[in-house]
């Protein structure tokens, strides 16, 4: 049913970085993306794809998987993800893109927790040292990575507390708790 591959396909930051994960899986995630739904249609979305470690290593060192922990390089050499792919928007097509890309990755993660693998949608990214690292053309912009790999974690939904805490944070075992509102909280009307 839907709604558990939903409840099952949260947002992974630790991977099993020697899982190798092949090119035609990430052409697999692709092929849904390219069923998503678009403004009018254009299909502006283009995408950058990367299962190698050598262009892995190109692309890690400009991405966040972790916003609340900026400063660190998370996570540390061993769990980093096995592959990626690179949301682009043609410009040559379109200027906008939004919502497109949301609906085009929601595909690809629904599908690789299909595959029994996870990822997460990436949207700090230093962008203009990605570009140039990966010489993608100016007709683009990096509209989001999503990292691709085997997780490595194991995740607790949870109802967001009293105190109102919605920050997810990994406990003493390892285990990340990702507090989500209530439905009574999010329904007006």
């Amino acid at each position: 049913m839907i709604r558990d591959l939903i409840l099952q396909n949260r947002s992974c930051r630790r991977f099993d970085q020697n899982f190798v994960v092949e090119r035609e899986t990430l052409r697999d995630l692709v092929d849904l993306a390219r069923f998503a739904a678009t403004g009018s249609n254009r299909q502006a979305l283009k995408f950058v794809l990367s299962c190698e470690p050598e262009r892995n290593a190109l692309i890690f060192p400009f991405i966040y998987l972790a916003r609340r922990f900026p400063e660190q390089r998370y996570p540390p050499e061993g769990e980093r993800p096995s592959a990626y792919i690179i949301i682009l928007g043609d410009y040559e097509i379109s200027e906008s893109f939004a919502p497109d890309h949301g609906i085009a990755a929601q595909n690809i993660l629904l599908g690789a927790r299909e595959m029994g693998l996870g990822g997460c949608m990436v949207g700090m990214i230093k962008r203009d040292e990605l570009i140039q690292a990966l010489e993608i053309p100016a007709r683009y912009r990096i509209l989001m990575v999503i990292p691709i790999g085997r997780p490595k974690e194991e995740v607790a939904l949870e109802e967001i507390g009293q105190d109102g805490d919605f920050k997810f944070h990994w406990d003493e075992d390892g285990v990340l708790h990702v507090p989500k509102r209530a439905l009574g909280d999010i329904i007006i009307g």
